[in-house]
């Protein structure tokens, strides 16, 4: 693999030279490893809880340039892993926090920020700039779109992820014999199933973790040294201190990649619920108790999780019924005066399906936490 070279590309100042020490007096790093860091660059898809300790720890190894896409902006929610950001950045985008603290930290890096969310018309042309991609997005439209931009411009893919206490890594279309993301996973999963941090939580050291993880595989992959993770799942619990590894394949039935417009409802896949309205299971349980008759309760669970246990006065209209253009009309039918609530198990597929109705104008509310937050609401009617 060829890196980019700009000016004093094969000389080390004093400063770096003072800086890096330790990786030159490492055996089998050196001189030769740090020059090939400052030739390198490398952008993060995503400066939150993954790309905030692999950028931290890339851009403190020297890589000479680094890209940062995000057009999200620092929340107080995020402070809890997203450990490239402070207090007094919250309410500024993310790409400027962070190009703010790699120059804190090491001067010589070079930064290139797009404030900017990827998408199928600008992920060639940004992820073209940069040797090797790094995946630290959320969701799984994202992650697809950029997997196949790099197997149409042959880069190499840092891929990560994240729920609760477990974390993967991998690296995807290293050689031209590599597996990518669609060899893991062909096609995302229902829309609403996966629930994301948010929905589910994380814990702050497990980003934190598998992020420093993908930045050893970006180091390994430009000195040339160790083992990467190419054919290679790496899982890794910290509930239960565990690391494993799973080989991966090429599938036989891989779908040839040639441009971004084959596969573009892949990219879209991931429904925005940013719009919908909701509630907190505090606000509808007294809702519940005394506006009963004023409201209509949609649950969107499967039929056999509401068969096992139900909300009083509720309608089962599972997730992928509601999907189908012929339920628009029964849910205006038996919705007609009342107000509309979608409800689940923990507030994911309500939210989804609320999102689905309000593009077919349907005014709905998704009821936050769901059934394991409201727990026996039954008893107060």
């Amino acid at each position: 693999m060829q890196f980019s070279t700009n000016n004093n590309a094969n000389i080390l100042n004093s400063d770096e030279r003072e800086r890096y020490k330790r990786h030159l007096s490492l055996d089998g790093f050196g001189e030769e490893g740090q020059i090939r860091l400052k030739n390198s660059s490398v952008i993060f898809i995503g400066a939150g809880g993954l790309g905030s300790s692999a950028i931290i720890y890339a851009a403190a190894a020297g890589i000479g340039k680094i890209g940062i896409a995000d057009n999200d902006k620092v929340e107080i929610s995020n402070l809890q892993r997203q450990v490239i950001h402070n207090n007094s950045e919250i309410g500024n985008y993310k790409t400027d926090s962070a190009e703010r603290r790699i120059k804190e930290l090491n001067p010589h890096c070079k930064v290139k920020t797009f404030t900017t969310r990827i998408n199928n018309k600008n992920a060639i042309n940004i992820l073209s700039q940069f040797d090797i991609i790094c995946d630290c997005s959320d969701n799984f439209g994202t992650r697809y779109l950029i997997n196949d931009a790099c197997v149409i411009l042959n880069k190499p893919l840092i891929y990560g992820s994240v729920q609760g206490f477990e974390g993967q890594v991998s690296v995807f279309n290293l050689k031209e014999n590599s597996p990518n993301f669609r060899d893991l996973l062909p096609k995302p999963p229902e829309q609403g199933l996966i629930p994301s941090c948010t929905d589910y939580g994380v814990i702050g050291i497990s980003p934190g973790i598998i992020g420093i993880l993908q930045a050893n595989e970006i180091i390994k992959i430009i000195i040339k040294k160790g083992k990467v993770l190419d054919g290679k799942i790496l899982i890794f619990n910290l509930l239960e201190n565990s690391m494993r590894q799973l080989n991966l394949k090429v599938s036989k039935n891989a779908q040839k990649i040639n441009d971004l417009k084959t596969n573009t409802n892949d990219y879209e896949s991931e429904i925005n619920c940013e719009n919908i309205k909701r509630i907190s299971h505090i606000e509808f349980k007294k809702i519940y108790q005394t506006n009963l008759n004023e409201i209509i309760i949609f649950d969107v669970r499967e039929k056999d999780e509401f068969q096992k246990f139900s909300i009083k006065g509720s309608i089962s209209l599972p997730l992928s019924f509601i999907k189908e253009k012929n339920s628009f009309e029964f849910i205006k039918n038996q919705s007609f005066g009342k107000r509309i609530y979608t409800l689940c198990q923990r507030g994911i597929r309500s939210a989804t399906a609320s999102k689905i109705l309000l593009q077919e104008k349907i005014d709905t509310i998704s009821i936050e936490g769901g059934i394991d937050k409201l727990g026996n609401i039954n008893k107060l009617n």
